[in-house]
Order: structure tokens, then sequence, then C-alpha cells
């Protein structure tokens, strides 16, 4: 009897051992599993657009003004940030403040400071900035009612609306694009590129991923794809001519595209409004040893192996 109960003990306390064993094993999988999910989201940006409420009045009249504005919502907050920035400056290029209006503008932005620090008053970064947005919604609003005062047949509009184009890599890009109809004899718009290093939680610019010394080399490439494009557009027979108007300049506004570099630059900056919005693309294959390899896209890292081992075996 007293072997059995020896026996019975025994084997209790090898199994509660055993599942002592096991068990940091499974804290551990959790842990690894928890971390990759962790790593997974520094290394990606996700996220979509959230439309803002600006208490428009109700209009059915078919010129009604039209204001439109949309901010990112996104997992990586350091960038909503800069985009929420950068439409809050597009709105002072475009739209005129009055004096009280600016004055509406400050008090939002103390208001925000002083909330911060109050945890009572918490509110969401839309909730913000719908609150600094409201004293350029009034200004669009009392300009669609002055040129109604004179009588004049228009509807006046105003887009802002960031979008993600690349969302993972070395560097992930957002694009805003505006445009906007406040009378007169044509519209206006805009596309700015956002470039971000996931990494280090910088925006990044194009000299920021040039080569050392080599801006000198893509600023002469560039140039080249400003001349082919002047051809190719028609616009003028004599690149010479149409510099004495129009002079080239590098842009930093870019794109990795999938075809190579894109420089995107605005209204009348390098040709008449005809033009629009000219942009320069540059192929990958004339980068190579101006655009760090990291930044490079892994479609084009993979085809340069390609080659490289292509012109090997061919010597």
């Amino acid at each position: 009897m007293l072997k059995n109960k020896t026996i019975f003990v025994m084997s209790t306390l090898a199994i509660a051992i055993s599942l002592g064993a096991c068990q940091p094993k499974q804290t551990e999988k959790q842990e690894d599993s928890q971390q990759t999910q962790v790593d997974q989201q520094k290394v990606e940006l996700v996220g979509n657009t959230e439309k803002l409420s600006l208490n428009l009045p109700e209009c059915k009249d078919k010129n009604c003004p039209e204001l439109d504005i949309e901010r990112l919502n996104s997992n990586q907050k350091f960038i909503d940030q800069v985009i929420d920035q950068k439409i809050l400056e597009l709105l002072r290029e475009v739209v005129t403040l009055s004096p009280n209006e600016a004055h509406q503008e400050n008090s939002a932005s103390a208001v925000e400071a002083s909330s911060a620090l109050s945890v009572k008053n918490v509110k969401t970064p839309k909730m913000e900035l719908e609150e600094k947005v409201a004293p350029y919604t009034k200004a669009f609003l009392d300009l669609d009612a002055e040129i109604k005062a004179l009588s004049a047949n228009h509807s006046i509009n105003l887009m802002i609306k960031p979008k993600i184009l690349n969302s993972d890599g070395s560097l992930v890009t957002v694009v805003l694009n505006s445009s906007n109809y406040l009378g007169g004899a044509h519209g206006s718009s805009s596309q700015t590129y956002f470039n971000f290093d996931l990494d280090t939680q910088k925006q990044v610019t194009l000299s920021d991923i040039v080569e050392k010394d080599k801006l000198k080399q893509l600023d002469a490439k560039a140039y080249e794809a400003f001349k082919a494009w002047i051809i190719e557009s028609e616009i003028a027979t004599n690149v010479d001519e149409y510099e004495q108007a129009w002079k080239f300049k590098l842009s930093d506004n870019f794109n990795l595209g999938k075809k190579g570099l894109i420089l995107q630059y605005g209204e009348y900056e390098i040709g008449p409004y005809v033009v629009g919005l000219p942009r320069l693309v540059i192929p990958y294959d004339q980068l190579n040893g101006i655009i760090q390899a990291k930044y490079l896209p892994e479609s084009t890292k993979v085809s340069n192996a390609a080659s490289e081992v292509a012109t090997k075996e061919t010597k």
C-alpha cells in the first residue's frame, strides 16, 4: 500500500513539473506572436480617410458651394499630423481669413494646447482639425455670398483629399490632392507627395534618398527629362527659347513610382497653366548609383541583379 502511494505521489510531481516546463514555452510563443504583430505595424502604413464635418448650411440651389475636406486616419500618427498640418497650409494659401476669423483660428490652437493638459477634454484628431478648419469654412461661405451678391453665376468649390500610395517598404508615400474654383477665369489644383521612413519615424526629402555627392547627377538626369518633355508635349519646338520663359528646376515633390522616379511640379512652375501639373519621370535604370539602393523598389533590385548576372555570363 505504501509503495502504491509513493508511486502515485511521484507520478503527480512528474506531471506538475512537466506542465510547469511547458508553460514558459507557451508564454514565449505568445510574446513572440505579439512582438511579430508590433513589428508588422512598424513597417507598414495602414489606414483610410475620414471626411470632416464642416457644418455647411443646407442648400438646394444649383450653384451651391462645395467644400469637401478629408484627413488621413492611420496607424502612424506622426504621418497623420504632417498631413493635417499640410491641409491647414493649403487652406491658408487658398482662403483669406478676416481678422476675426484669424483670431478664431488662433483661439482654436490655444484651446487645443490647453485641452492637451486636461484629461476631461479629450478630443480626437479629427475633432481638433475640424475646429481649426472652422474659420476657413466661414470665410469660404462668406466668399460664396459675396459672389452671389454680384449676381455672378458661379459655383465655387474646394476639395482636399489624401491617399496612401505606398504602404510598405523602405519608403511609404501619401499623396495629397487638392482642387478649387473660387471664381475668376479658371480653377487651380495641386498634387503633393509625402514620403516617410517608418524606421526613423521621419519625413524624407529627395536629398535624403540620393547617394552622397550625387545630387548634381540627378539634376542633370532631370534636366534631360525636362527637355524631352518639352518636345514630346509639343509645347515648344526650341528648348532654349522655351527656357527663356520657363526655367528648369529640380523639384523636391517626388514619388518612387513603378517605372521610375517621378518629379511632380505645380502650376506655373515649369510651364504655363495649359500644361496643368507637369511631371518628369526618370527610369530606374538611369538611377543606379544615384538613388540609395535601400530605397529602390524590390522589383528594381531583382532586375538589377539579373542584369549583373547576365553581364558576367557574357564576359
